[in-house]
């Protein structure tokens, strides 16, 4: 029996890809569903719809069963997992002859004042599919507020000032998506409130986009500049209330880029040999000292032999990885068998429909090492993330959505 725990990159693909023939998978994972998290971003403003993105947990061919409950404790010695269920918070245990921590990891929120109280109010993360929901909700309410005849110039523009807090793909990407649904759909349907609209993105480093070329990072941000979003540089956060972030005015907050992250509960409270609040793996991705019984991978695991990014690229690959050991090797590892080897395939970062940057520059595939920008970037970004999807149905929906977004508009419904 192969016990998961978590629905992510990492989880999610080694779930699928294990031969139920071989063993008895479970998960265990708070999510019921696989986010396919590169599209997020558009999700929060309507370009595509939440459920285009993600895929039920249960429809993997031939799990074993899946546990809606958040682990909560792992007991090495017995090979068991105590489980609390979400509904009733009733705890039970789930025990195992193999355990794979794919718990993922928690935004960040860098200690700012009162990020944790004002969460869901003003301030909004993007890392989960409610997160983008509540975004939505949210930016469509200030639109609707700021249209009230009896509501004073002031308050409207503090109803309409959005700030993204990081320079990562997350936050560059859904700035982009954010512009763009302003441009060609509050535009349309809100004219009189266009003039009251300011858009601001902060970063705490010297530019955006910190692992790009850096040619590629400054032309994305002249595009930001050219549609009149405020970037500012050098800059960081230090408290936030219901009206201001620094003494600014505010409405609605993306904190936190999706590589910014902290440790969940369950790995700060386990037994695990940690590093930074990761579990510690070997190059075959064993937690040691469970004498080859459990591994990590994804954001929660840490090699000490090869710093490895926290991204979705990287959890799928150590997914691909360990199920190839497991169906191949049963696990039974000498000194002949391969280690994790990370292979770096590149970056992207979209601007919305018709523009976007990718860097080839430090690939390890064989392909040019190139960069490339605008159209054509696009065009890549699109096709690469749509022959990603994992199911017939949504490689059909989402063209779908981006026909009818780009023909008819986006939903400006809040429900």
């Amino acid at each position: 029996r192969v016990v998961i725990l978590g629905s992510g990159w990492g989880g999610y693909t080694l779930a699928r890809r294990l031969q139920k023939e071989l063993f008895d998978v479970r998960v265990v994972s708070p999510a019921n569903h696989f986010l396919f998290t590169p599209l997020l971003p558009s999700t929060a403003v309507g370009t595509l719809e939440f459920r285009a993105i993600q895929e039920p947990v249960r429809t993997i061919k031939g799990l074993g069963h899946y546990y809606q409950a958040k682990a909560t404790n792992i007991d090495l010695e017995n090979r068991v997992v105590t489980c609390e269920d979400l509904y009733k918070g009733v705890k039970f245990d789930v025990a195992y002859d193999y355990l794979v921590v794919a718990a993922g990891k928690k935004s960040n929120t860098f200690n700012t004042h009162n990020i944790q109280r004002l969460e869901g109010v003003v301030v909004f993360f993007l890392k989960h599919l409610y997160h983008a929901r509540q975004i939505r909700n949210r930016i469509v309410e200030c639109f609707e507020r700021a249209s009230n005849p009896t509501i004073p110039d002031v308050q409207r523009d503090r109803l309409l000032s959005f700030i993204v807090v990081g320079g990562g793909p997350t936050s560059c990407e859904f700035m982009s998506e954010l512009h763009d649904f302003i441009n060609k759909d509050v535009a349309n349907w809100y004219p009189d409130l266009v003039k009251h609209i300011k858009l601001t993105l902060v970063e705490a480093g010297p530019g955006i986009l910190g692992s790009f070329d850096k040619a590629l990072s400054e032309y994305y941000l002249k595009k930001l500049n050219e549609k009149n979003i405020d970037v500012r540089l050098n800059t960081a956060i230090s408290g936030v209330d219901e009206r201001y972030i620094d003494g600014e005015q505010i409405t609605v907050a993306r904190f936190a880029d999706g590589s910014e992250i902290n440790f969940v509960k369950l790995i700060s409270n386990s037994n695990l040999t940690l590093d930074r609040d990761r579990v510690i793996v070997d190059d075959y991705l064993r937690i040691p000292e469970t004498k080859g019984r459990a591994f990590a991978l994804g954001d929660c695991a840490a090699s000490l032999n090869d710093k490895l990014p926290p991204t979705a690229t990287v959890a799928e690959q150590q997914a691909i990885y360990l199920s190839d050991c497991f169906n191949k090797y049963y696990c039974k590892f000498d000194v002949s068998s391969p280690k994790f080897q990370y292979k770096n395939r590149g970056a992207m970062a979209s601007m919305g429909f018709g523009g976007g940057v990718t860097d080839l520059t430090n690939t390890d595939l064989p392909s040019p090492k190139t960069t490339m920008s605008g159209q054509a970037s696009y065009l890549v970004w699109t096709s690469t993330y749509l022959t990603k999807q994992l199911s017939v149905q949504n490689m059909i929906l989402i063209p779908m959505y981006w026909f009818k977004a780009l023909l008819f508009g986006r939903d400006i419904s809040r429900f």
